[in-house]
Parts: structure tokens; C-alpha cells; sequence
């Protein structure tokens, strides 16, 4: 497989009007997963397809980026489901053309530093199960119980993103068999479900030991969406070969096969809606791409409250709506760059997943209200350790990422103030948030202290500014039982025209995102022109 330098990891092609082509069958806002799927299946299906993206280069949430000689992802730090034919892993192999490759973590592919215990997951779903047994030996009924659960809720989460692309009579011919397969104790809060199968708080908090991966700790969130995440990393963890950039990298010549093009620089400033139907999207630049089907990865905050004019908007009932939903927690990343290998430095294929207790809820009040509080999740990741292929871009290098919880309101103050040039305070207060993750990675790796050669600190600013999340929000909307039960979430709106993707409309991840794009197509197109693609694929 070929690589590429890092002078080149920015994909796609810098907007200029003059680029356009006349004509285009759909607009899709944002290069993220969902967006690139969309854009992908619709392209196969013949369809002509412009991909609009602000920031310089695409991908979204999957992107990479170098500086100093380093590379780091910025959300993609493990994939689950990819390591056999799985429908995810298929997906995957259809949208890259067979040109996406995985590298397995180790088995133990998450560690949890619970206080002063240390627990595990590993992968195989027998192996997962025998391991918390170890781990717990007095709770084989409750783990048992839970595992059953897990299966439960698989066929309940098909049901639920089914409910998300049917239009009203399929959905009412539907009725019975989605009911049969729904299951309301998804719906309910994690630790609700948990406590109900065991009184052992270290078992729960192990159970939630993923919990940063949507956001939200076990009272605040879904069981839905905790049973996701914990199904899709049963069978281990697995990382892009070549780096994250390399997921939109390999799906970008699917659309550009068909006529349409992924737009770099290409910053939308309003979609345009005239006698109540979408007709195209006015550019910042002021050039207008006329267009009837507009489809909206940017989030449903910006696509109702930036992207739509005020006025329809509110006559479409999607500012009361958003009275019933909120963005999703922001965060920090720090970035670090190591003048020797992974191998010599003894750098794990294990994600570490640092807690002050075994109340994750507890802890993320402390913090919210205190910033001196230690920090409710620590999130380390190797990424130079998970690609094989890291060292024939940066020979002699290694890279190590830490991810934590922040609060937007922590930075609003300078949110106005450009990108790099936000003042020392804003330095100084990122500076020291980002020495204390710092210490949290020399604790565990105490053998890296004096061997950093940099580091840099991201905050929900940085989120802000290029991926255009108005809160910073890492996971788009916070992912509550009451977001989880909101039918208005899905592909279709009210607006003839226009449509929505992305983790929004289905749940959070790459994955998540994924499977998001492929509803909207279905929604788009009916099933009767997705079927024979959907055959293709997981045939």
C-alpha cells in the first residue's frame, strides 16, 4: 500500500468556484463518516455528489494531522468489529474499495485504573466473559445476566436504527415486528440496569469502563448506547493501517468516480430554502450552488441554528425541538511527539482508561463545578504503537495521545478570539490543564519522564474552530435516554430537501456515523434502489 508524506495527509480538493461542476445531484455538508457514506453509496447508485468541507483538509473526526515531524488522529483511536466479516467490517471494505487495512490491539485492549485497582477487558466475547469472572468470581450469575442482556439489546439496536429511515407507512406495516424486537429497558439509565444485576460497585464501574466513548457516565446515560459500545469492542480493538487519515483517503475516489468531488476550504454560510424547498447552499464566498437535495452532516445544532435561516427553522418546529436535546460534553487533547519508537520505548497496544473511584458520576460533578477536582476520566492512547506502518512516515518517532473531559464554559471567554492567538491567559490556563494529564501519563509510565520531545494542548476551542462544533462538543448530542427516544431525529425532515446524517440521527463513533450515512441514502433513495446495493455489500 502506498504512503504518503506528511506534507500531503490533507485530502481533497481546495474549493474554488470555478471548480464546480454545473451540475450536481445532492450537496452533503461535512466530510465526517456519515457525510462520506452518504456521499459514497449515493455516488454508486449514479448519483453526481458535492462534498462541501470547511477545514483544510477531509475526513472530520477521522482526520490526521503533523507538526514537528509527528502524526497524530484526533478521534479515531480504535475500531471494533473489523477483525473478521462482520456487517461493519464489510461496510468498511465496500466504501474503501478493499483498500482499508486493520492492525489487531493487544488483546487486552482496554485497561481501567479504577482508584488504586487496576481491571481489564479483553478481546473474544468467551475470553471477556472468563476474564471478568477472574476479576469477579463471586459475580458469574450477574455477569451472565448481563452478557445475556448484551445479546438482547443487539437485535433491539437493528430495530432502532430501522425506526430511524422508515418513512410513515413502511413504518406502521413494520409496527409489530419493531415492537417485538424493542426492548424499553434500553432506553432506561446504565447504572439503573446494572444495579440490578449486581451490588458490586467495581464490577459496575469495570461494565462503564468505556464510558468516555460517548461521554456521559452510567446515571446520565443510555444502556442503548452503552450496550453498543460494549458490543462493538467484544472482539478487540483495531487500528486503521497507515493512520486514521487513511478512512477517507480510500473512500474520496468512490465519489470522485462518479462525477463528484470532496471540497476542501469550502465553508457553507446558509442552506438555501425557497417556497418552502431546499434549491442549493450560499458559500461564504458569496457563490451559490444551486442543487434540490441538500443532505446535512454538520450536526443538527448547526444545521438548525446556523446553516437554516431563523425564520424557517422555527416554522419547521426545529427550535422547539432543540429544547429537548443538548450538545455532548467537550474536551482536552494533548498530542505528544518521542524521539524514539514505540518498540524501544515499551509504548502498549492497550488503551488506559484512568478514574479517581469507582463513581464516575461523582466525579464528574466534583470536577464540572471545580477544575482543581482531579479530572473524572483520563483517556491514554498509542496510536504510533497500534500502526504498523507509523515508522515508514516517521522513522525513529512515537506519538501518544491523552484525552479528558472539559467544560465548554471553561473556555467561552476567549471563543471570539482567533485560532493560535488567544492571548497568554488562555496559554496559561491550557498549560497547566495540559501538565496535569501529563502527570497522569508519567504515573503509569514513569520511564517517559525527560523523553518528550512535544507536546501540545487542544481544548474545545480547537474543536470549535475546525470542525465547527459550536460547544465543542466531541460526541454531537449528548446521547441521555430523552435524545435517545426523539423521533425527530432521523434522515428525513420536515423541509423538503433536505436531509440529515451523522451521529445524530443514530449514535455516536465512526461506526455509528457510518451506519447513519447509509440510513439517509436509504431514506433518500426507498429500498427498493437500496436493496440490490445493500446485497452487494454484505454478500
Amino acid at each position: 500500500m502506498a504512503t504518503k508524506t506528511p506534507s500531503t495527509l490533507r485530502i481533497g480538493y481546495r474549493y474554488r468556484p470555478g471548480r464546480l461542476a454545473e451540475k450536481y445531484d445532492a450537496i452533503v455538508i461535512g466530510s465526517g463518516m456519515s457525510g462520506l457514506t452518504s456521499a459514497a453509496l449515493l455516488s454508486d447508485l449514479g448519483w453526481k455528489v458535492c462534498v462541501l468541507e470547511q477545514h483544510y483538509t477531509a475526513g472530520g473526526f477521522t482526520h490526521s494531522y503533523e507538526r514537528n515531524g509527528y502524526e497524530w488522529d484526533v478521534g479515531v483511536h480504535y475500531i471494533g468489529e473489523v477483525g473478521a466479516k462482520t456487517g461493519t467490517r464489510k461496510m468498511f471494505d465496500y466504501l474503501s474499495g478493499g483498500n482499508l487495512h486493520w492492525a489487531p490491539m493487544d488483546d487486552e485492549y482496554d485497561r481501567f485504573y479504577i482508584g488504586d485497582k487496576v481491571f481489564n477487558a479483553v478481546a473474544g466475547k468467551d475470553e471477556y466473559r472468563d476474564n471478568l469472572i477472574r476479576q469477579f468470581p463471586r459475580e458469574e450469575i450477574a455477569i451472565d445476566r448481563y452478557l445475556r442482556l448484551l445479546a438482547k439489546a443487539g437485535s433491539a439496536l437493528r430495530a432502532y436504527g430501522m425506526k430511524r429511515s422508515f418513512g410513515f407507512w413502511h413504518y406502521l406495516l413494520m409496527w409489530p415486528y419493531l415492537l417485538w424486537k424493542s426492548s424499553r429497558f434500553l432506553f432506561r439509565n446504565t447504572y439503573d440496569v446494572l444495579s440490578e444485576l449486581t451490588s458490586d460497585q467495581d464490577l459496575i464501574a469495570v461494565l462503564c469502563g468505556q464510558w468516555g466513548d460517548m461521554g456521559l457516565p452510567p446515571r446520565q446515560s443510555t444502556f442503548l448506547v452503552h450496550s453498543m459500545i460494549v458490543r462493538h469492542y467484544l472482539h478487540g480493538g483495531y487500528y486503521p493501517i497507515g493512520g486514521s487519515w487513511r478512512i477517507a483517503d480510500s473512500i474520496i475516489p468512490k465519489i470522485q468516480a462518479a462525477g463528484g468531488e470532496v471540497f476542501t476550504y469550502a465553508a457553507v454560510e446558509n442552506i438555501v430554502v425557497e417556497e418552502g424547498k431546499v434549491r442549493g447552499v450560499l458559500m461564504k464566498d458569496g457563490h451559490r450552488i444551486e442543487c434540490p437535495c441538500v443532505i446535512s452532516s454538520a450536526g443538527v445544532g448547526n444545521t438548525f441554528q446556523k446553516l437554516l435561516p431563523a425564520d424557517i427553522a422555527e416554522h419547521a418546529g426545529y427550535k422547539r425541538k432543540l429544547q429537548n436535546v443538548e450538545p455532548s460534553i467537550a474536551h482536552l487533547g494533548v498530542y505528544i511527539g518521542l524521539k524514539s519508537t514505540a518498540e524501544k520505548l515499551g509504548l502498549p497496544k492497550t488503551n488506559f482508561w484512568i478514574y479517581p473511584d469507582n463513581d464516575y458520576d461523582a466525579a464528574v460533578e466534583r470536577f464540572v463545578n471545580n477544575e482543581n477536582e482531579p479530572f473524572p476520566v483520563v483517556y491514554i492512547s498509542f496510536p504510533s504503537a497500534k500502526d504498523p506502518n507509523y515508522l515508514e512516515r516517521h522513522p525513529g518517532t512515537a506519538t501518544i495521545e491523552i484525552v479528558a473531559p472539559a467544560p465548554y464554559q471553561w473556555f467561552e471567554k476567549w471563543r471570539d478570539k482567533t485560532w493560535g492567538k488567544r492571548g497568554d491567559d488562555y496559554d496559561a490556563f491550557k498549560a497547566e490543564l495540559g501538565e496535569r494529564l501529563m502527570n497522569h501519563l508519567y504515573d503509569k509510565l514513569p520511564g517517559l519522564r525527560g523523553k518528550v520531545d512535544y507536546y501540545e494542548v487542544s481544548t474545545p476551542l480547537s474543536t470549535n474552530w475546525f470542525s465547527g462544533y459550536q460547544h465543542g462538543e466531541l460526541y454531537g448530542l449528548s446521547h441521555t435516554p430523552t435524545r435517545m427516544q426523539q423521533k425527530w431525529l432521523r434522515p428525513k425532515t420536515t423541509i423538503p430537501g433536505l436531509w440529515l446524517t451523522g451521529q445524530d440521527i443514530l449514535t455516536c463513533g465512526v461506526t455509528g456515523a457510518m451506519m447513519a450515512g447509509m440510513l439517509t441514502t436509504t431514506s433518500i433513495v426507498g429500498m427498493r434502489k437500496m436493496a440490490p446495493l445493500l446485497k452487494r455489500i454484505y454478500s
